[in-house]
């Protein structure tokens, strides 16, 4: 037998590997014998599974992504009353929601699994974005846009990633990489077509014209995505959602991805408006949200193929610090020139597009970390994606208000914008390298990362 690569854990559904990836022997609190191999690690289902879920990307996260053109569109017509703090709250919060409901979904996710999810998911999404199209008020785009569809896109969001990380082992970062990168999809999408249909049949119908779309795509998800594993009912248990965090790598791994997060959409909110206070074309505006999409696309497509190659937090991290620098150096030495916010558009969405696809595969990495008996194990990665996403649901929703009321406060300004969005993503990405140590057996190396 060749020697073994050494883990610190292992749980019910790991293995030990030589050094060629063949299947050697695990080990775990009752000592039976499992292979890596009950990953199919790809295959018809598999890649069928991986199809669907990337639709519930592209109508659930694909749509948060377009928060770029509401706060655009909100300023200018329904809600122009209003200050722009205001408003970015609506996106913010639909954000808040998405994510905070992990808490809730994840353990229906592990008890039900996808198929009621998406029914539930489905049916949200596609109602609350067609009562968008009925609401003039603020209370009313609040409720429709930021809780309901909300609701919605947070079941799909979920449902899609757990399913999908039943499937892969060995493939896992890529297989989710490809998974995430529907939002990126939907996020060129969506606003290429909404904006384009604007100027035709008005806001109302392209939003129920993209409403339409999403309901066909999520119709399909629905035949496809399925769980490998039967769900076990799971009965409440307060210690299900504190455990992680008594993890040194959990709990450091969320600390980073808060701070990270607290910067991260404020470019995708406020690009736009910034490309209209300084005048750039109409056309390029319009494409802006795209161009940033579109980047991000590739970015985590990258991403996930290098990070079973490089290293899954070696990838993270080049890619989260290249996202602080960008801020702080291309988005505020810029200025207002077109040619430099549509470079820095592509260049950030690349590499922020890849912590979007790695970071579930961080935290379902955690989970197989530890003993099933322990709080760990395949069948905890539905609560533990949403206990992760729900911690950090706090900073999306503050990020884009603070960001608004630092402009506010410079007078319309964006120099105090840019500097908070680049230390916010510097801040993250250092204790995302205390993670690394952590997640190393707290020493340093390169290949392991």
């Amino acid at each position: 037998m060749r020697a073994a690569i050494p883990l610190n854990h292992y749980s019910s559904e790991q293995t030990l590997v030589d050094r060629n990836g063949e299947n050697v022997e695990r080990c775990d609190t009752q000592h039976a014998i499992k292979r890596s191999d009950a990953y199919p690690d790809g295959g018809v289902k598999a890649w069928l599974v991986v199809a669907g879920a990337w639709s519930l990307l592209f109508v659930s996260s694909g749509w948060i992504n377009c928060i770029g053109i509401f706060q655009a569109q909100y300023e200018a017509h329904q809600l122009q009353h209003l200050t722009s703090s205001t408003i970015a709250w609506i996106p913010s919060l639909e954000t808040f929601v998405m994510f905070a409901s992990g808490l809730p979904v994840g353990t229906l996710y592990d008890s039900l699994g996808p198929v009621p999810l998406m029914f539930v998911g489905t049916f949200l999404h596609i109602f609350g974005v067609s009562m968008i199209t009925l609401s003039s008020q603020y209370y009313q785009i609040l409720l429709s846009q930021s809780i309901c569809s909300a609701l919605g896109a947070s079941c799909l969001f979920y449902a899609a990633l757990n399913a999908t990380t039943t499937w892969f082992m060995r493939r896992r970062a890529l297989a989710l990489s490809i998974v995430i990168s529907g939002a990126s999809v939907g996020g060129v999408v969506l606003p290429i077509m909404v904006q384009q249909l604007m100027g035709k049949i008005g806001f109302a119908w392209s939003l129920r014209a993209a409403d339409l779309l999403m309901l066909i795509l999520c119709i399909f998800a629905i035949f496809t995505v399925r769980s490998r594993i039967s769900p076990k009912l799971q009965r409440f248990s307060y210690q299900a959602y504190v455990n992680p965090f008594r993890e040194l790598v959990f709990a450091t791994f969320t600390c980073g991805s808060f701070f990270f997060f607290w910067g991260m959409f404020i470019p995708f909110n406020y690009i736009m408006v910034q490309a209209e206070a300084t005048h750039v074309s109409d056309t390029l505006i319009d494409y802006l949200v795209a161009i940033l999409n579109g980047a991000s696309l590739f970015g985590r497509l990258i991403s996930g193929y290098a990070a079973d190659r490089l290293g899954l937090y070696n990838t993270l991290i080049a890619n989260s610090l290249l996202s602080a620098l960008l801020c702080l150096t291309l988005w505020i030495a810029g200025g207002s020139s077109a040619g430099v916010i549509v470079s820095f558009a592509a260049a950030y969405g690349f590499t922020s597009g890849a912590f979007i696809a790695l970071a579930p595969v961080c935290v379902a990495k955690t989970a197989l970390m530890v003993p099933g008996k322990l709080g760990g194990g395949l069948e905890s990665i539905g609560v533990r994606q949403g206990v992760y996403f729900a911690a950090i649901a706090p900073a999306a929703l503050t990020s884009n208000p603070i960001a608004g009321a630092i402009r506010g406060a410079q007078g319309g300004g964006f120099l105090g914008l840019k500097i908070w969005t680049g230390g916010a993503l510097l801040v993250g990405t250092t204790v995302l390298v205390g993670t690394r140590w952590a997640q190393m057996g707290r020493r340093w190396g390169w290949i392991e990362g």
